[in-house]
């Protein structure tokens, strides 16, 4: 039995090798000339494996698009079941603070590694610099038209990943199969016009960051850069956010309370007492809800508090105007920036067209898709790679 595989990322590698077997010839067919190339870049080199084993009813929630679908995929391989796979192999993972699981090594290549040898080991054949340009049902099977010539197989695994543009799955069109058009995910907010950019590189651990006019928010770090805000926080949003905000051109309001822990009259009440108790102390020095020294001082500038305001006198109305700062800083969001190493897109094969218990096309027999390429995506934390390798191993281990 040949079977291609479609893609030389971790969803491809994976389906590969669970393909495999039994006398099987597996053949993974890889545009460009590298492959694993989002392992190698994920987590800044480290590579973010997974995230904390959780249950599978609160592992859902970590996918704006595909949470009912991967409900069921999941139950078939999860977080424990890739720890194991990793780990069984030598590639020992840790748990950082935040959840994200990385290897060891905190080297991307150790990933790389175990692929790569698990497909040798596997006898998995690889072609890079082999793009599709056409994929075609036959009587027998399906015709892969390439750049290198015609291929031939009895089943095939499409993991070609997410495609910014309608044009990435051209090559899918004799399957009549319905994609949601791409649209970005996970990227930061542009602020061009707001001087909280002269504080790049501040950060706070706990902010909450809303979209005005929306239910949508997201609380977690928070980090100002030149070009505007970013952070886990804004991220997250922005993946949950992505068809709102794509739909109003990346226009809107940001409404951020720096920590998160604290309500408009939790900081009303503690700036009061915190004057009674230190009259003499002046404000812009003696920042408090830890919020970093040059925010701070930021805030008070826009609160018309000067250098030499203490905190046994301070007006009331600059009080207000404080704590408006701390609870509710508003923010024009106008435009977006995506991390192309890393980007990821919401949009592709409609799930509805697709088995969630085997991957397999409900048109085509013995067409199966894993990653990306479906319409599927998760927020930071290691959930795209989990994605990756569930939808791998199911639409692998899938073929009869």
């Amino acid at each position: 039995m040949k079977i291609a595989v479609i893609g030389g990322g971790a969803a491809g590698f994976f389906a590969a090798i669970h393909a495999s077997g039994m006398g099987r010839e597996v053949t993974i067919f890889e545009k460009s000339p590298k492959l694993l190339s989002k392992v190698k870049v994920s987590g800044g080199g480290r590579c973010n494996v997974t995230h904390r084993p959780m249950e599978i009813s609160k592992l859902i929630k970590n996918y704006p698009r595909g949470e009912k679908f991967l409900k069921r995929v999941f139950r078939h391989f999860s977080i424990p079941d890739t720890i194991k796979w990793f780990e069984s192999r030598g590639v020992e993972l840790k748990v950082e603070p935040d959840g994200r699981m990385f290897p060891v090594s905190n080297s991307s290549q150790s990933i790389i590694d175990v692929l790569m040898a698990e497909a040798k080991k596997c006898k998995v054949k690889i072609l890079v610099s082999t793009g599709i340009k056409e994929l075609n049902p036959t009587e027998k099977g399906y015709e892969l038209i390439t750049e290198k010539g015609v291929f031939r197989a009895d089943a095939v695994v499409i993991a070609s990943g997410g495609h910014p543009k309608n044009e990435g799955y051209n090559f899918l069109k004799s399957l009549n199969h319905r994609i949601n058009s791409p649209i970005p995910s996970l990227f930061t907010f542009n602020t061009p016009g707001e001087p909280i950019r002269e504080l790049m590189g501040v950060a706070v651990p706990d902010g909450l960051v809303k979209i005005e006019g929306t239910k949508l928010n997201y609380r977690g770090p928070v980090l100002i850069t030149h070009w505007g805000v970013s952070g886990p926080a804004v991220l997250k949003l922005s993946a949950f956010g992505a068809e709102w905000l794509h739909d109003h051109q990346y226009q809107a309001r940001a409404i951020i309370n720096w920590n998160a822990s604290f309500g408009e009259n939790d900081y009303q009440i503690q700036l009061l007492n915190y004057g009674k108790d230190h009259p003499n102390r002046k404000v812009i020095t003696h920042p408090l809800f830890d919020i970093p020294s040059r925010l701070w001082e930021h805030f008070c500038f826009k609160a018309e508090i000067d250098s030499t305001q203490l905190y046994g006198n301070l007006p009331k109305k600059q009080l207000n105007r404080m704590v408006q700062n701390l609870f509710c800083y508003i923010l024009e969001v106008n435009g977006k920036t995506t991390f192309k190493e890393e980007f990821v897109t919401a949009g592709g094969i409609q799930l509805s067209e697709v088995d969630p218990e085997s991957l397999q096309s409900l048109y085509h027999p013995n067409l199966y898709f894993s990653g990306e390429v479906l319409n599927i995506d998760g927020i930071t934390g290691g959930f795209n790679f989990q994605a990756a390798w569930s939808t791998g191993y199911l639409a692998g281990k899938s073929i009869k």
